[in-house]
């Protein structure tokens, strides 16, 4: 179908949680809720239809050993565009991923520049590696590289100290997030531990990733500022593996892990109960495969979030928190139709009946 052809969708368009209508235009690439005069249609297309689905953290362009090639890339952005993710938040990349704006079939990425970590405390070959003293000046530079985004790791693990800890000083994440703010870029952190989350909350973050050391006493910090968090509960279910891979030199980590991993229903649920906003994300790319967000999804209701407000964290929710529009009139028209109705059962994800990708039928 050509980027100017006339597609009808028909069936039950999921405009919004509670908003519901029977069926959409695509005309030149955009939606409409008013039939074109004269219109013939060229494709008809019928189901269950929501706004193109979102995967708040993923990265595009990262592999097991840091950037990887434009091909491996491009079949990256492919896998998750099969899976209805049509919107990435890349949490942070190597690669220089700005080709991917020039194409139409695409999923379209919002970056946040490449990770800053402190020296030796993040994955070999991911980051920007560098100690407390420089970290205003690299988070200036990612805030004008990234789409207002800066991803920070706010904790890894201490090999002196055998377990995780936080990566910077109070004083340095206050001035690096006011810097961002200052450029108009919103802050995020990989926290997997309790110590880092104060004082980043408290300096004003916007976001956590992972999150799974969120405590009792903490929740109603993080509720009262507003911060998000995406838990990533796909790459979570990885720490018995990675703690048993390091139990023999690191064994208070592993027992640290293992207990993260425990409660890490407990710990979303908690926060959703809070009204703590909570966002969708796999994680993908690195060693965790992409595609996976209908997993995430199911995830998150295993955790006991409703499956609407499950549904509203990768598709009306998250569209509105990365400041992108879902399916209203004029809006690029980026959509998934479904054989049954995912509110109904969100495993429904997992199998896309077509995928719509700036007006044009891409699956």
């Amino acid at each position: 179908m050509s980027e100017r052809a006339v597609l009808h969708v028909k069936g039950r368009i999921l405009v919004g949680a509670d908003e519901v209508r029977d069926e959409l235009w695509v005309v030149g690439g955009r939606v409409s809720y008013d039939r074109p005069a004269g219109a013939r249609e060229v494709t008809t297309v019928a189901g269950w239809a929501l706004p193109g689905l979102v995967d708040a953290h993923c990265h595009v362009g990262l592999g097991p050993d840091g950037p990887v090639d434009k091909d491996v890339a491009e079949k990256q952005a492919l896998t998750d565009r099969e899976a209805g993710t049509l919107l990435i938040r890349d949490a942070g990349s190597p690669s220089d991923t700005r080709w991917t704006d020039d194409r139409e079939d695409l999923p379209k990425i919002i970056r946040a520049g490449r990770h800053i970590a402190r020296t030796r405390r993040y994955i070999r070959g991911y980051a920007h590696e560098i100690e407390p003293d420089d970290l205003v000046a690299y988070v200036a530079q990612e805030a004008r590289r990234g789409d207002g985004w800066v991803k920070l790791v706010g904790d890894w693990i201490d090999r002196d100290l055998g377990d995780l800890s936080a990566c910077w000083p109070r004083e340095a994440v206050e001035a690096a997030i006011a810097e961002a703010h200052r450029q108009g870029a919103r802050v995020t952190a990989h926290c997997f531990a309790e110590s880092s989350l104060r004082d980043l909350v408290e300096a004003g973050i916007d976001c956590v990733e992972h999150a799974t050391g969120l405590t009792d006493d903490l929740i109603p910090l993080f509720a009262s500022r507003g911060v998000a968090i995406v838990p990533t509960l796909v790459n979570i279910a990885t720490f018995p593996r990675l703690a048993d891979g390091g139990e023999s030199k690191y064994p208070r980590w592993s027992a640290h892990m293992r207990r993260l991993h425990e409660r890490r229903y407990d710990t979303v649920r908690g926060a959703y109960d809070a009204g703590i906003p909570v966002y969708v994300g796999t994680d993908a790319g690195g060693s965790l495969a992409h595609g996976l967000v209908a997993g995430e999804v199911a995830e998150l209701v295993t955790a006991g979030i409703p499956p609407v407000d499950a549904l509203s964290a990768t598709s009306w929710g998250a569209r509105q928190w990365l400041g992108r529009p879902g399916l209203e009139e004029g809006a690029p028209a980026d959509l998934v139709v479904y054989e049954t109705d995912p509110r109904a059962d969100v495993r429904v994800l997992a199998s896309p009946r077509r995928v719509v990708l700036n007006g044009l039928v891409v699956e």
